[in-house]
């Protein structure tokens, strides 16, 4: 093995490698915003859970439960509900991780040195959270017990208690299953569309069939159209094929309709097939445009929700995932699975997804008909 030609062969690369404007920032600059948006994102810590309560007690005993909650900084009460059905309408709509009621008898029966029950309701649709919430709520609760006695009764050997009956929503037995397989689906069909689209156009540059096609009479929307509709149809059939094994294999549930869900993958495409063209016309090979996919995938992944929490995050990066199209498809798709919801809910998810898709197919097209004159 001769050592002066491996080092010339090595020397050769490197010189090939970064002779590309377009490699650079791929190989500098990428990993380290990649770096920067992980360090803050990846973060299991708990904060921050929104709490709605419904106090029909409204007496002193209530008021110090109102602020146990109050006086812990992971909770945050930003509901106080008069009508009993509000804070199943806020849990259902995703605007509350918790719901809190209390009885109308509740200081009563604490004053009579009797058990009173408060239920908790958890939001079980994010299984790997909600367990965490309940056990945090039910802490609170031993304080507010240890409270009681220490400041309502120190004299009484028979002193009430608070005591809580706890309820996981659209997930009671808080499978894990049922919260990451249709995160899955979701991520799958974004992987598939960008990446065999940002390849699409590469391939026909690398075998020298794009100047043919640009040659012949189709216009460039035409030659757009011609080349994504494949790869929609290819994403739809694997949506219809991961969905029908998440039914029948995993056994999660469909409790939505299944027209909503096309609607919202291909609302979602819209996304992630302009960002795959877009990939395609600032790619000069085909490893320049996997690995460019992949520095869109995953911050997309880390910054949807999937397994991190958004309002966990610092507020810099919260407002960053709302040009996340996949922050939007999870909280759809979740909501259909296993919430059962429909448009009268996820509208406002259905309208950022059309929004940010057109604008995003929108300008790739820009792009690509630039290129092509």
């Amino acid at each position: 093995m001769n050592r002066i030609r491996i080092r010339e062969l090595v020397r050769k690369e490197f010189i090939q490698l970064f002779r590309d404007r377009k490699n650079r920032p791929i190989l500098i600059i990428a990993p380290i915003i990649q770096l920067l948006v992980f360090g803050y994102v990846v973060n299991y810590d708990i904060r921050d859970i929104r709490v709605v309560l419904l106090d029909q007690s409204r007496t002193r005993e209530s008021r110090m439960l109102a602020e146990s909650f109050q006086a812990n900084r992971i909770f945050r009460i930003t509901h106080h509900a008069a009508d009993p059905r509000e804070p199943d309408r806020l849990l259902l709509e995703g605007k509350v991780d918790l719901a809190v009621k209390v009885g109308p008898d509740y200081g009563e029966r604490i004053r009579r040195g009797e058990t009173a029950d408060i239920q908790v309701l958890a939001d079980g649709s994010m299984s790997n959270m909600a367990s965490v919430r309940i056990a945090y709520a039910v802490s609170v609760l031993d304080r507010l017990n240890r409270q009681i006695m220490r400041e309502l009764y120190p004299r009484r050997l028979d002193y009430g208690r608070a005591d809580a009956r706890i309820r996981a929503w659209y997930n009671p037995n808080l499978d894990s299953q049922n919260f990451f397989v249709p995160g899955i689906v979701a991520f799958l069909i974004m992987l598939t569309s960008l990446l065999f689209t940002s390849m699409a156009i590469i391939k026909e540059k690398e075998a020298g069939t794009m100047e043919q096609l640009i040659v012949t009479p189709l216009r460039p929307v035409e030659l757009i159209v011609g080349k994504t509709i494949p790869y929609i149809l290819i994403s739809l059939g694997q949506m219809l094929l991961v969905t029908t094994l998440a039914i029948l294999w995993f056994e999660v549930p469909l409790s939505g309709s299944a027209a909503l869900l096309f609607l919202a993958a291909c609302l979602f495409l819209l996304s992630t097939l302009g960002i795959g063209l877009f990939i395609s016309t600032i790619s000069s090979t085909q490893q320049q445009a996997m690995m460019t996919t992949f520095f869109f995938i995953l911050p997309f992944f880390m910054l949807s929700g999937f397994v991190f929490p958004i309002a966990n995050m610092p507020e810099a990066v919260q407002w960053l995932t709302y040009l996340n199209p996949l922050r939007y498809f999870l909280v759809i798709i979740r909501g259909i699975f296993l919430k059962g919801v429909g448009m009268g809910v996820l509208w406002p998810q259905y309208v950022c997804l059309t929004v940010l898709g057109l604008f995003v197919f929108a300008g790739a097209i820009g792009r690509f008909r630039k290129r092509l004159d």
